[in-house]
This record gives structure tokens, sequence and C-alpha cells, in this order.
């Protein structure tokens, strides 16, 4: 199934549309779609396609010459080309007799190539300007290791720099793409999905759709037969040349650890040689560093190293400590007793918040945010008012404007709205100075009702406040009846239509809904892959903070409302 990149194949459909000679670097993590983004690209075009692979200089060589034959429409039985040179400068003299032609060239993995020969950019790069320049060829230098591709491709060492014409990084699907992939869950299935396998299209097609969570999990990750059990380690012993040290890094990093200090003493790896490992790591794009925000990450001594994938950090959390019992045979077992339940809701809850920092960057791409952001991140440190250590989920934040957003993430059933945002007044601003508090905007776990009492619904208000009060924060939900909506809210049967009929009365003639909080809600589950929360502003500084819980009337934060 081929969904998403949009974005991606747009960009690459412009690259080829241009006059003259161009170059896209394509790179990204393996499984991560990249040559399937790259075939439904090259699908209706003329292709001379080549996957390098782990082989000598000569193999490869000899590979890419039959691939050159065949594209040529040539007999193949000429041998290979002498040497890389001979044979780039045999394209670019073919593409000039195509009388302006275009067509395209794919060097898929290309790493492999040039780890066996070392010489390679050099030789493409000569390539390129006493050649291929003067021609109509698009070449897509395609690899699947990061650090490679963006240091001796990109980087301003290569002998390839400043030839790209364009150049795309390939990362996994968010939340909300990885559920286009799995079409008929819920937006909590889907974002237990999205936390269990992540977004590389790979892992998220094994799963069966006519199966349980539960069952996917337990034969895909809990069986020494399943396709996904050994991953990992199968990545690990691919990429690097020490995979079992690189696994008890992993393992350490997956059981809480998040210092180089302790991570070193966890996986008993020599603290000086920790910085090389992470490095690696982080150029694999299967770990990543993160500092509070607002401060220099060149700097900062309050780094912390996390996994980056979802799936990997599932299986270190889940999985690598299950490792004994699955190979005796107990992966049912063991799958039942640690990895559902409480344990994985709360796991679940820690990776909502990077689906909630998802929403923001979407949000703010589509122009939805009170102002352009230019950084996001989180926060943490002391609580001067509590004198305790202290975070912030998500920080959305533009200097120029000295504007800034500030998130509490919580995935749970119930939320004490007016304690989370006592709490994010009290707590001290990242860049405190630069930094106004602009929307304090709070998200929580989608259920199916409200555990509310009648008297929380609108505490200190009459019935007619309460109508007032929830007009105004129905608001924000106008004209959000997309096709997407719409299929979110047939997937949530009668129950979704009687409320739905209680949103149109509210939005048609200003009336209440009979139950107002579950309209809030039923709004909130069916949107919540794509609306986690929406902002309006107050008069006169007043504001209406909600959730799909309840609603806490004229609560006065800063300038601005949350919902």
């Amino acid at each position: 199934m081929f969904v998403g990149r949009e974005k991606e194949l747009a960009q690459l459909n412009r690259m080829y549309s241009k006059s003259g000679f161009q170059m896209a670097v394509v790179y990204g993590r393996r499984r991560v779609g990249k040559t399937t983004l790259i075939d439904a690209f090259a699908s209706d075009k003329p292709t001379l396609y080549f996957t390098a692979q782990q082989r000598s200089s000569l193999q490869n060589l000899a590979y890419f010459s039959r691939a050159i034959y065949s594209f040529f429409g040539l007999l193949g039985d000429a041998g290979s080309f002498p040497d890389w040179r001979s044979a780039f400068s045999f394209i670019a003299d073919a593409a000039k007799q195509r009388d302006g032609e275009p067509f395209l060239l794919v060097f898929d993995e290309f790493p492999y190539a040039a780890e066996t020969e070392p010489s390679l950019p050099s030789v493409l790069q000569i390539a390129i300007d006493h050649g291929l320049s003067a021609t109509d060829v698009r070449i897509i230098l395609c690899g699947s290791n990061e650090g490679f591709m963006e240091g001796e491709v990109l980087g301003r060492k290569s002998p390839l720099y400043g030839r790209r014409t364009m150049q795309l990084k390939v990362k996994p699907f968010d939340c909300f793409d990885a559920a286009l992939m799995l079409p008929g869950l819920s937006p909590e299935q889907s974002i237990t999905y999205y936390s269990t396998f992540g977004g590389t299209p790979y892992y998220l097609a094994q799963i069966d759709a006519g199966a349980t969570y539960e069952e996917n999990v337990t034969e895909l990750l809990f069986d020494t037969s399943g396709i996904l059990y050994e991953e990992p380690l199968m990545l690990l012993r691919q990429e690097l040349r020490e995979p079992a040290l690189y696994n008890s890094i992993l393992d350490a990093i997956g059981s809480g650890e998040t210092s180089p200090k302790r991570i070193a003493e966890r996986a008993g790896v020599g603290a000086s040689s920790m910085s090389k490992y992470l490095k690696t790591l982080l150029d694999l794009g299967i770990v990543k560093r993160e500092v509070p925000f607002g401060e220099n990450p060149s700097t900062s001594r309050r780094a912390l190293y996390t996994l980056e994938d979802p799936f990997f950090a599932y299986w270190y959390a889940f999985v690598s400590k299950s490792v004994g019992a699955i190979e005796a045979g107990a992966g049912s077992a063991a799958a039942r007793g640690s990895a559902f339940g409480q344990a994985l809701q709360t796991y679940v809850g820690r990776q909502f918040e990077a689906v909630c920092g998802q929403w923001v960057v979407r949000a703010n791409a589509k122009g939805e945010l009170p102002f352009l952001a230019s950084s996001f991140g989180r926060w943490w440190g002391t609580d001067s008012r509590e004198k305790a250590e202290t975070d912030i989920d998500l920080v959305a934040a533009d200097k120029e404007s000295k504007a800034i957003i500030l998130g509490e993430c919580k995935w749970r059933n119930s939320f004490n709205e007016s304690r989370a945002v006592e709490l994010l007044e009290h707590r001290p601003p990242p860049c405190e100075g630069l930094f106004s508090p602009l929307v304090l905007p709070v998200h929580e776990r989608a259920c199916e009702r409200s555990d509310a009492g009648e008297g929380e619904v609108a505490q200190g208000s009459d019935a007619r406040d309460r109508r007032r009060d929830v007009r105004s924060a129905l608001t924000p939900f106008r004209g959000l009846r997309s096709a997407r909506a719409r299929s979110a809210r047939s997937r949530a049967g009668a129950r979704a239509g009687l409320l739905e009929k209680n949103a149109e009365d509210v939005l048609r003639d200003g009336g209440a809904a009979d139950d107002p909080h579950e309209f809030a809600l039923v709004i909130n589950h069916g949107k919540l892959l794509e609306l986690l929360f929406r902002q309006q502003r107050g008069d006169a500084g007043d504001a209406l903070v909600g959730s799909g819980a309840h609603y806490l009337a004229r609560r006065e934060i800063h300038d601005a409302a949350i919902l």
C-alpha cells in the first residue's frame, strides 16, 4: 500500500520538470520507504535503475554495467566497463544523443558502492562537471546510512558538495500518516498502534487488519517466527560492526537511562567511548538527543538521549526483557504479563507527547496557530514555586514575535484542567525574558464516556451561562466537516449520530446540546488525529478552559483560551 508522501512526490516531480541537469539526494533510515517512494515517482518515467549491494567494487560495477546496457537496449555480452568513470562517461554521451529527452538515473544504496570504492564520489563529481551537467539527465542518489549521506554526499568537504539541486530526507510517518495505513481504527487504537510499531511503512504493512492489537503484537513481536521479532537486532547487524555492544546501549536507553554516564554504566561500556557510539546511533536515526527548550544544543549539559523511533522504544521496553521467555516458547504468556494493561498505557502516554508535538507542527504548517512558530521542543528544570524538578511537555515559540505555546499532554480518561493550567502558569517559561506566554493548550486521551460529574460541567454558572459558555467553546469547531471527519463520525455509530445531532443544533441555532460535555467529547474523539486542541481569544481577559470531560467557565489565562 502506497499512502502519504504527497509532499515528497511533489518535490521530486518539480525537480524532474525543470530543464537541464538535476541531481536529487534522497536518504533516510532502512525500511522507511525510500525505494517505494522512488518507484512510485519513476513509474511513468524512463529510468535507469541500479541498486548497489554489499559486494566488492568490481561486482557492483559489473551489475551497474548490465543495468546500463539494458536501459539503452545494448547487448550485455560486451562485459563490464573498465572503471566507474567510463560507465558515467558512457551515460553522458548516450544522454546527449537523446535530443534533450530527459531520463532518470537512480543509484540506490550509494553508500554500499562508495564503501568499497572510496573514490566514487570524486569520480561522479568529475563526471557531472565534465559531461553530465550538459545533459538532461536527472540523477537520484539514494542511501540508508544517514551519516554517510549527510557527510560524504551533502557535506561541505564532499566532492559532490554543491552539485545536488535538491535533497530529501525521507522520515518515518508521523501518527497521522501512519493511521492512513491502518484504516478503520479509532483514534485511540491508531495512537496505540503507532506507539508500538512506529511510522515505518514496512512495519505497519505487517499488521493484520482482521486481528486484534494483542494478537498482532503477540504474533509479530513475541514469537520466534514473528517477522519483527529480531528486526532491531538484524538492523544492527546490517549497519554496525559491533551489534552486540550497540544492542546493550539501546537496551540501557530503553530501560530509562538518558545520560551518557548512566547509559555507559548500565551497558558496560567505557564512558570515554560512549560519545562515539551515541553519534553512530544518532546518524542512523535510532537515537535522538534533546536539550531543554531554549538552551544551546552544542553547550547544554542537560542533554537527554532517548530512542527516536517508537518501534525501537517499544521493543526495548517490552520485547527485549522477554527474549528468554520467547525463546522458551512462552511468548504469549510474556506478552500478557508485561506488555498489555497498565504498563502499555503508561508507555503510550509517553509516546502521546510526541503525537501532540506532531499535531502542533502540522497545525503550524497550515497556519492554524495564533502565530507562526519557528522552534519546537520541550522543557525540563526546576519549578521556582515548589522548588522541585518539573517539565513542560510541549513548547512552540517564535523568537521574532516573542510568542510561545506551552502544552501539557495527558493520556487518561479524566483530567483536572484547572490544576494543569495552574501548574503551567507557575512553571518558569523557557527563555524567560525572550518570550511571553500566549496560549496554554491542554491535551487529553480520547475516551468513549465522560467521567465528569454534573457539578463539574460548568462550575459557578447557571444554566444560561452554561449554554453561553458551550456556544463559545464550540466556535473553533465550525467548518471542520471534512471527508475524514465524516468518516470518523460514521465509525462512531448511533451514539455519535445522536451527539452529532446535538452538535448541529448548537451550531445552527445557538441552543445547548442535551449533553454538551459529551458532544465536545465525541468531536474530540472523532477528530483526535487531526484536532488535539484549538485556541480562541476571550473577551476582556475572560477565557474558557475545556476538555472532552468538562468545562471550567471564565478562567483568566493571560489573553487566550484553550480547548
